[in-house]
């Protein structure tokens, strides 16, 4: 069980400086506890934090079929969009989202984004080619700015159920480096093709800011509604086709030795090669020649990717997971890749894959039952991107650095696939929730992988978690060049590049842990997270969505976390001032000295080795900057006493943090 705090109060007694009781306290923290102006509940989003019984959204399904020609890495079809109309008021025009754009080197992006940016990859050939466009049949012309689409309709899609079809062909040039979220790597057996943000798709149309068409400038991710997709990739019979959803014609494209080995997997926790390296590259790989057409199907997803490539090495394996009432989902876990990501014994690679993304998909349901199908992971030119039950990662990640990533990305099936937040606004509400979680399921395949090969083992879990979220909980946590410039709430494309990890990752993260285990709580944490998944799954939450949920479910006004951690650039720095001993109690004297508020825990210390602990709530600070904790000496000797003796609170000046008497 992972307990980041691990405190048990002896004895605290709220008391002034040097322990004397205080009636009257001149200080004030008002600004610090004032209420928290967020956005009126109303119809559609209750004061609670749940749905409002007025709450709708939009609904967008898709099929779409396209072809692939590796002679000129170009993809080429058309999409077919059913847009359902469910607001209160009628549409006159529909906003898409032409992201490939991006890559056209005019794009506001490309004259943005530095030549060694992570989101670079504009080239002469970029953007999309778009065919005649229509919506229900009638030929329209579409407004295009940017990575932006305006479609008028030729007659206002009705409120509450009103529907309009949109038909657009489309083309584009596949770019080698398509900002770390698709593109195409070279292989000695073969190209690797990974595409996403690969069709015009609709922007979201919510009860917050109307029609959501921020341009895609590269920093910002995606913000889309949900639906069902039925699409198909017609290639090359020598290419593996993958992607997001169900294979709906296994019989067409695998061979019948294939079929046999995926009936295998579908039964063994443990790999199964589906395609063995000894086969890339051979007939054996493929079936049949000429061209082969894949289909898939997806429901209620927010959005697919796909890849293909004839240097695949293929591999599967089951998870079940746990549904309740005695169900299980079967979910297929797959893993793509060349012999360019395969390890060795001492660091292994890609060979182990399908092992780690099993651990993730199991590890992560312990907050809400994974879905879907299938869950596949793609080795290539992208870092690290995720798609619905699809995940990119880098061909060169080897042994727990693999395991990091592909967990980190497959968890992203949570936040913001399942629980659909606006990523292009708040960064953090996916990956820095996302970045949470895995901090749980680190622990939970280190705990159940004990080896001394792997780094961290035999540290204490908050070791490992600090390492492996990359943020340290002391002092140089709260001290990065760049932590005091922008708040979390700061929009991405906002964000300085340099600080995007800190911002939309880190702080996020170690902030929910800091709730979860100094201030509220696990077990209520546990039960308001679950509960936020629970009632925003398949929605689009705001943060102040979350906010209320979080505090609906544990009881407590948090208005003053959410404003220091999450709205504010203010660090967290209590002193420990006074140690006395009177009256056979031993007592501390803390101040509050930075922006941020949080409980204070007082460690003493005894001469006969024992100690003992006091916590101090954040409600003491309400109206002053100084309060204190006492202990029974119980005929001891008190030595010292020190502040946050887990080292789980990111103090900015430690060294005030212990005295002896």
């Amino acid at each position: 069980m992972l307990r980041l705090s691990g405190l048990l109060a002896a004895l605290a007694l709220l008391v002034g400086p040097a322990g004397a009781q205080t009636d009257a306290l001149p200080e004030t923290n008002e600004s610090l506890f004032a209420p928290l102006a967020l956005p009126a509940p109303n119809a559609y989003r209750n004061a609670d934090g749940r749905p409002g019984h007025a709450y709708w959204q939009n609904r967008n399904d898709y099929e779409i079929e396209v072809a692939l020609d590796p002679a000129t890495h170009t993809v080429s079809g058309t999409v077919r969009l059913t847009y359902t109309n469910n607001s209160p008021q009628p549409l006159d025009h529909v906003w898409m989202h032409l992201e490939q754009n991006l890559f056209a080197p005019d794009s506001r992006g490309a004259r943005r984004t530095p030549p060694d940016s992570r989101w670079r990859g504009s080239f002469a050939e970029g953007g999309y080619r778009l065919g005649a466009v229509t919506a229900d049949g009638e030929a329209v012309t579409p407004v295009i700015d940017d990575t932006r689409m305006r479609i008028d309709l030729p007659e206002a899609l009705a409120e509450d159920g009103g529907r309009v079809e949109i038909v657009v062909p489309y083309s584009f040039v596949i770019p080698e480096y398509g900002a770390d979220r698709m593109g195409r790597l070279e292989t000695e057996r073969g190209t690797v093709y990974e595409l996403a943000q690969w069709y015009p798709r609709v922007a979201v149309y919510d009860d917050v800011s109307g029609w959501n068409a921020l341009p895609y400038l590269g920093q910002g991710e995606f913000y889309l509604g949900y639906g069902d997709f039925e699409y198909s990739i017609t290639a090359p019979s020598s290419l593996t086709v993958v992607g997001t959803g169900e294979l709906l014609n296994e019989r067409e494209v695998y061979t019948a030795t294939q079929r046999e080995r995926l009936a295998e997997a579908r039964r063994s926790i443990e790999r199964v090669r589906i395609i063995t390296p000894d086969e890339v590259g051979t007939p054996a790989a493929h079936h049949g020649d000429g061209m082969t057409t894949w289909r898939f199907r997806a429901e209620n997803v927010r959005d697919i990717a796909w890849a293909a490539s004839e240097a695949f090495i293929l591999d599967a394996a089951t998870a079940s997971v746990d549904l309740g009432d005695g169900d299980t989902n079967d979910v297929l876990i797959m893993s793509a890749y060349p012999h360019e990501g395969v390890g060795t014994p001492d660091n292994p690679g890609w060979e182990e894959a399908t092992r780690f993304g099993r651990a993730s998909i199991l590890n992560n349901s312990r907050w809400y039952p994974y879905p879907y199908p299938v869950a596949i992971s793609v080795a290539g030119v992208v870092g690290g991107m995720e798609y619905p039950m699809f995940q990119f990662s880098g061909v060169g990640a080897r042994f727990m650095s693999l395991f990091g990533v592909i967990d980190h990305e497959l968890g992203h099936n949570w936040f913001p696939m399942i629980v659909g937040s606006d990523e292009r606004r708040y960064a953090w509400m996916d990956e820095g929730f996302n970045s949470y979680l895995n901090t749980f399921s680190n622990v939970t395949f280190y705990d159940e992988n004990e080896d001394p090969t792997i780094a961290g083992y035999g540290q204490s879990d908050q070791a490992r978690v600090i390492r492996l979220t990359e943020g340290p909980a002391t002092a140089d946590f709260m001290q990065q060049p760049y932590s005091a410039d922008q708040p979390i709430v700061t929009y991405p494309d906002r964000i300085r590049p340099q600080a995007l990890g800190w911002l939309a990752y880190r702080k996020p993260a170690k902030g929910l842990l800091l709730l979860r285990n100094e201030v509220v709580g696990p077990e209520r944490f546990d039960a308001a997270f679950r509960e936020y998944i629970e009632r925003w799954a398949y929605k689009h939450p705001q943060p102040a969505d979350f906010f209320r949920t979080i505090e609906d479910v544990t009881g407590e006004d948090l208005d003053w976390f959410w404003r220091g951690w999450f709205y504010t650039t203010d660090t967290f720095d209590q002193a420990l001032t006074a140690l006395t001993v009177a009256d056979g109690f031993a007592s501390a004297s803390v101040e509050n000295r930075g922006g941020i508020v949080l409980p204070t825990t007082v460690e003493f210390a005894f001469s006969d080795g024992s100690t003992a602990t006091a916590v101090i709530p954040a409600e003491a600070y309400f109206s002053t900057d100084a309060a204190g904790a006492r202990v029974p000496l119980d005929g001891r000797t008190l030595v010292s006493a020190r502040l946050n003796p887990s080292g789980d609170a990111p103090d900015a000046d430690p060294s005030n943090d212990a005295r002896d008497l």
